[in-house]
């Protein structure tokens, strides 16, 4: 293995027992470009051609108050495969406030479990107090790459295989970009929304292929909202106000305080792709992270996502002093996600909803292709009860209801997995998943691909990582040709 190691950054955070700064959470602060790695078992795919991206939180300096792990700076990991080699890269996202943290040598903003107060300069995103770390989620647009920040921030464009930072995005409106902007690869299409404490409280937004703002609309809600995913249809943008979300009556005085608002129903908003007035439909009280899928089927909008059974769950009982309702809210035993189908009727206005799977799971990825059109397949991360930590994969058929699981095995810890799709591949399914995985076994990480058509096989290949990495989440796959091609 080669490993060019760039200068390091400025760090001045310090040895904590807290359970998201230690372990597979253990943040990373080196940058390398690497060749020549090392492969484990298999055989690195010569049918494959593309990046791998991965975004990460990783703290830099130490925190002013009580650490969230989305509170980091974010990192991008990058693999690039084609013609059957790989080379490995890392950097931070150089956003504005790793630039005038790195300049003051220490934190300059609180984080998700701090009061607005603590921040020493004005913050950014939705929230009004937070740095906007870039830390969320990443996409590939126009041939080049978007972070993005959960509670909405500026978007960074990023080149996808240099990773070097090329500024904040000239598109993004004032209140900014929620993190899960969503990609068509059928028209090159980018679709976004955002939200604030300020009327208008939601805005939709459609950026051209060309990489132009092309629609901007403030979506109609009586007050501030958290949605943080969105999906899409060939003919619709679909963006939700479900009831859970801050309590107006604490925000008034400055307190960030989530509730599920008892009574409310979860509504969904279809929005005309180009803009246009929305239809709404109404379901069952929920929250959800994220959505996996949604097309068109008849007089039907279909929309897959992962329904919380609990959206507001009772502190974690097991967890270390100090930290039980944090970890209850990262806990996916807890809040209880799962596979949902949601069926908005345009003939009658009506909502039909089912859940597609008893198991608990989320992080869903599909084959991008198939992004906004009926599909069969999704591939979906299992967690560690009581914890923030990818332990495995279900593969489920959409069609037979059969489904297929890996497990990583004990003490190794997984991120997102997309699809990459095999080079000449016609099936859906053709085509590999690509993870990065943490082992704390070994104390070290490494890249590995599955045969999406049999997960249960486990890896056709694992390749060597030159140092471990913090455990992470969003991640994505762009063809090399998509990038190439702009």
């Amino acid at each position: 293995m080669t490993v060019h190691r760039l200068p390091p950054l400025v760090t001045t955070l310090q040895p904590s027992n807290h359970p998201y700064l230690n372990g597979a959470w253990t943040p990373l602060h080196e940058e390398v470009d690497a060749d020549d790695l090392e492969v484990i078992s298999g055989a690195i795919p010569r049918d494959i051609a593309g990046v791998y991206l991965r975004n990460t939180e990783n703290q830099i300096h130490q925190p002013l108050g009580r650490f969230h792990p989305f509170d980091g700076d974010g990192m991008v990991h990058a693999m690039v495969f084609e013609d059957g080699k790989a080379h490995y890269r890392n950097r931070f996202v150089r956003t504005r406030g790793l630039a005038a943290e790195q300049e003051a040598r220490g934190s300059l903003w609180g984080g998700l479990a701090d009061p607005p107060a603590l921040a020493r300069r004005p913050g950014f995103g939705a929230h009004g107090s937070l740095k906007d770390s870039s830390s969320t989620d990443i996409v590939v647009h126009a041939g080049k790459a978007l972070s993005t920040f959960y509670q909405c921030g500026e978007g960074y464009r990023i080149d996808p295989l240099t990773l070097e930072t090329l500024g904040v995005e000239g598109w993004v409106p004032i209140d900014g970009v929620s993190a899960h902007a969503k990609v068509d690869e059928n028209t090159g299409e980018l679709m976004f929304f955002n939200y604030s404490k300020y009327a208008p409280y939601l805005h939709y937004g459609l950026v051209d292929a060309d990489n132009h703002l092309a629609v901007l609309q403030a979506i109609d809600v009586p007050g501030p909202r958290l949605p943080h995913d969105m999906a899409f249809t060939q003919h619709y943008a679909i963006i939700n106000d479900l009831p859970v979300f801050w309590d107006a009556d604490l925000l008034k005085r400055g307190i960030h305080a989530v509730r599920l608002h008892e009574g409310m129903p979860s509504r969904f908003a279809l929005i005309p792709r180009r803009g246009g007035e929305p239809r709404w439909f109404e379901a069952a009280p929920t929250y959800v992270l994220h959505w996996l899928n949604a097309y068109e089927e008849g007089d039907e909008v279909i929309l897959d996502g992962y329904f919380q059974e609990t959206p507001m769950p009772e502190p974690l009982a097991d967890a270390p002093p100090g930290y039980s309702h944090m970890m209850a809210y990262l806990d996916e035993q807890s809040f209880r996600p799962k596979l949902h189908r949601w069926r908005f009727n345009l003939a009658d206005g009506t909502t039909r909803e089912e859940h597609l799977d008893k198991r608990i799971m989320e992080f869903g990825m599909i084959n991008a292709r198939y992004a906004g059109r009926p599909y069969r397949y999704g591939y979906s991360t299992i967690a560690r009860p009581g914890w923030f930590l990818f332990t495995g994969f279900v593969k489920n058929d959409l069609e037979t209801g059969q489904s297929w699981t890996y497990d990583l095995g004990p003490g190794r810890y997984g991120s997102e997995a997309p699809f990459a799709p095999r080079i000449g591949g016609t099936a859906e399914d053709d085509g590999y998943l690509v993870s990065f995985v943490t082992d704390e076994n070994t104390g070290r990480s490494e890249c590995v691909l599955l045969d999406a058509a049999c997960i249960q096989d486990g890896p056709v290949c694992r390749i060597a990582l030159p140092h471990k990495i913090c455990s992470g989440t969003h991640a994505c796959w762009s063809d090399m040709d998509r990038i190439r091609a702009t």
